[in-house]
């Protein structure tokens, strides 16, 4: 089934196949272009540098352009040589990691998803803001840790230890607050903090500000993201859909990843996905995809993800569940 197959049409209150022009956006960050207005005039605050500072307790902090950016600079102050394996875990056991990380470490060592008589570093992803469900037992291998929380600002782990327990910890800003650019490393203070290069002073301090903006809505952030797990699960599964992950009580969502029915055609999906303005990917390795599931999606927005997709999900054997 493709989008050019038909044109655009009318169905249950939302545009099927629109107009290029007039399509919707719906993005894994809450980001919208409405926050352009709000954000361009925010009023100056450090009051981000105090939480930031009481949630990581001993640790230091730099803001840095992305999350790209935090994974390379935490692998520079490891001073690993190009003979040397980071071994990368994640919290699914799925083979499949982002080339966004794997580009990142190959410009300094090697990497493989075992561990390796040349293994000197752990990177641990917290896949999708459920985070690695046995962390505090990877200090077993007393070998420095980096933890990949690009997805998890908002997370945590029972015992409280996600960003806690890596050398490094690495985030990616927009996953977690409405702005366009943005990363976070934290550190253990035995490294020298990070150059923040491609931040200047105006950008640090716009960033400090956003922050400060957005903090006191996180925790309805985190209710409004596991709610919207919850629902959209509750309006997929009658097709087949089961979510990935058990949620857990301090998981918050980065991403609804679910499972689909055996003959789905994810690319295709994807692909129709985008058309219809929502953006969305395959999970690799696994018969398993990824929607949005931010604090700002309403049940209507909701509906329409099921209006999109349940079409490829119904061809896939579950017509009878319309």
């Amino acid at each position: 089934m493709t989008a050019s197959a038909h044109a655009t049409r009318y169905s249950s209150g939302f545009v099927i196949d629109p107009d290029p022009y007039y399509m919707p956006s719906f993005r894994i960050s809450p980001f919208r272009t409405s926050d352009l207005s709000v954000n361009v005039g925010l009023p100056e605050s450090r009051v981000a540098a105090e939480m930031l500072d009481k949630r990581f307790g001993e640790k230091g902090w730099t803001l840095v352009p992305h999350g790209k950016a935090a994974i390379r600079f935490a692998l520079e102050a490891l001073s690993l040589g190009e003979n040397d394996c980071v071994t990368i875990l994640t919290t699914s056991g799925n083979h499949y990691i982002s080339g966004c990380v794997t580009r990142e470490i190959e410009r300094i060592c090697r990497w493989s998803r075992n561990f390796e008589t040349n293994s000197k570093a752990l990177f641990v992803n917290h896949e999708f803001g459920f985070p690695f469900r046995d962390l505090e037992s990877l200090r077993e291998h007393n070998l420095p840790i980096i933890e990949d929380a690009c997805h998890s600002f908002l997370a945590d782990t029972p015992t409280g230890k996600l960003g806690h327990v890596g050398d490094f910890v690495v985030f990616s800003l927009p996953k977690a607050f409405p702005i366009q650019f943005g990363g976070l490393l934290v550190h253990d203070k035995k490294y020298a903090p990070p150059d923040p290069s491609g931040l200047d002073t105006s950008a640090t301090q716009f960033l400090l500000n956003a922050l400060s903006y957005y903090w006191p809505a996180l925790e309805s952030a985190r209710a409004a993201r596991r709610n919207n797990h919850l629902e959209l699960l509750r309006r997929l599964k009658p097709f087949g859909v089961e979510a990935r992950f058990d949620l857990l009580e301090l998981d918050v969502p980065g991403a609804f990843l679910f499972t689909v029915p055996a003959g789905t055609d994810l690319q295709a999906m994807k692909e129709h996905g985008w058309r219809h303005g929502i953006e969305c990917s395959v999970f690799y390795g696994e018969n398993a995809f990824f929607i949005p599931v931010n604090e700002r999606l309403t049940s209507v927005d909701l509906d329409y993800f099921a209006a999109v997709f349940s079409p490829f999900l119904r061809l896939s054997g579950h017509d009878d569940h319309s």
